[in-house]
């Protein structure tokens, strides 16, 4: 296995120095922002009550916008996950009647909200590559939200920004006021630019994802143009309330420490996938997206063909991590999926998928989707695991 391991490694040398460029653009992006956003000590300080005035909240939403070239951002320790931040904005902007409009299936967690927004009367449609434009021009939709990440489709590639800019266009020239979000997890720094580079109005995510960068303990965001933020957080509040109340009861600094290590953790997180990539293909897996491939995100596909490989995976990632190593990943009833899940991630902080976990429903074509690693060194001792694990 280790033999296996040296020549992968050996063949994806040169990709890897491709995203240590990407790093370090990336991290004087976020470098910059510090700078103009003048980022201090005293944005440290931990609110209560109210929040009034809570100068470090508010520097934190300048200090995101800043780094994702829109107009505002609201970054609240309060969102529980990316599925809470994403619903914050769907119930934000659409009402009664509206249309709201998915390219590609969205995640598990999602479909329950989207039942939720149907009940009160909003029209939804799915859509992909071949009637998106069709869909958009005949029904006007209010907002198209686009699901960046594969989610648990092993044939659906992550979408790169230049995808998503493409995507974009088409919807803007047949509906100009249509709103379009973009559900970023997983894909914060894995490119120089982001979808709100690329004419996306909105942009949502975890911070226990890409941007929390391994730090953050909990967390998320909504980044775009003001108006739209503005009735994102009166949702996540109040009408009248909105952004100007919500202490920060001490998470101010790990969420700047985090958003300033991301673009380095995340190039981690890639260097782990690619390797994982080349390993199980040298090994006869089919995996997606290739260790060759422009990759959107940071999930690793590796379709593993039984429900006793995918435990065995998910057991060498668990027994590879710094925390609960002894822990036996099992599947269960986890709020949102339709099917039981197995999810191995032995992390500092719960479920952060920043840091390395893999997971899959327990479905055919039973597929383990690998995300995240704090470090390379660790990743590959994961990765290793893993393989020895499937193949005793």
């Amino acid at each position: 296995m280790l033999d296996l391991i040296v020549k992968a490694e050996e063949i994806v040398k040169p990709i890897f120095e491709e995203i240590s460029k990407t790093v370090q653009i990336n991290q004087k992006k976020v470098l910059d922002a510090f700078h103009e956003c003048n980022i201090s000590n005293r944005h440290f300080v931990s609110t209560n009550g109210y929040g009034y005035d809570d100068e470090g909240r508010d520097a934190i939403d300048r200090l995101f916008a800043k780094i994702f070239g829109c107009e505002d951002a609201l970054v609240r320790y309060n969102f529980v996950n990316g599925t809470h931040a994403i619903s914050t904005a769907l119930w934000g902007i659409l009402r009664s009647s509206d249309t709201l409009v998915y390219f590609n299936e969205p995640y598990d967690t999602l479909k329950q909200v989207i039942s939720s927004l149907e009940d009160i009367g909003v029209n939804y449609i799915e859509a992909n590559f071949d009637n998106l434009q069709k869909i958009v021009k005949n029904n006007k939709p209010k907002l198209v939200c686009i699901q960046r990440s594969r989610g648990y489709n092993f044939y659906r590639n992550a979408l790169t920004c230049e995808k998503i800019g493409e995507i974009i266009s088409e919807i803007k020239r047949v509906s100009p006021e249509t709103i379009v979000m973009v559900d970023n997890c997983y894909g914060e720094f894995v490119e120089t630019f982001e979808p709100t580079n690329v004419g996306a109005d909105l942009m949502v995510s975890s911070l226990i994802k890409n941007a929390g960068g391994g730090i953050a303990q909990t967390g998320g965001y909504i980044a775009g143009h003001a108006d739209l933020i503005e009735k994102c957080a009166e949702r996540l509040t109040a009408v009248g309330i909105g952004r100007h109340v919500g202490c920060t009861l001490g998470a101010n600094r790990e969420i700047l420490q985090g958003i300033f290590m991301a673009p380095h953790v995340v190039g981690e997180a890639l260097k782990t996938a690619i390797l994982a990539s080349k390993v199980f293909e040298l090994d006869g897996y089919e995996i997606s997206p290739k260790a060759e491939d422009f990759r959107g995100d940071i999930v690793q596909a590796i379709r593993l063909g039984s429900a006793k490989k995918l435990l065995a995976f998910c057991m060498g990632i668990q027994n590879s991590s710094p925390i609960d190593s002894n822990v036996t990943p099992l599947p269960w009833a986890m709020p949102g999926y339709e099917d039981d899940v197995v999810m191995a991630a032995g992390t500092f902080v719960q479920g952060a998928s920043i840091e390395l976990t893999a997971d899959s429903a327990m479905r055919e074509p039973y597929v383990a989707y690998m995300q995240g690693s704090l470090t390379y060194e660790s990743g590959r001792l994961a990765v290793e695991e893993a393989l020895n694990r499937i193949n005793e």
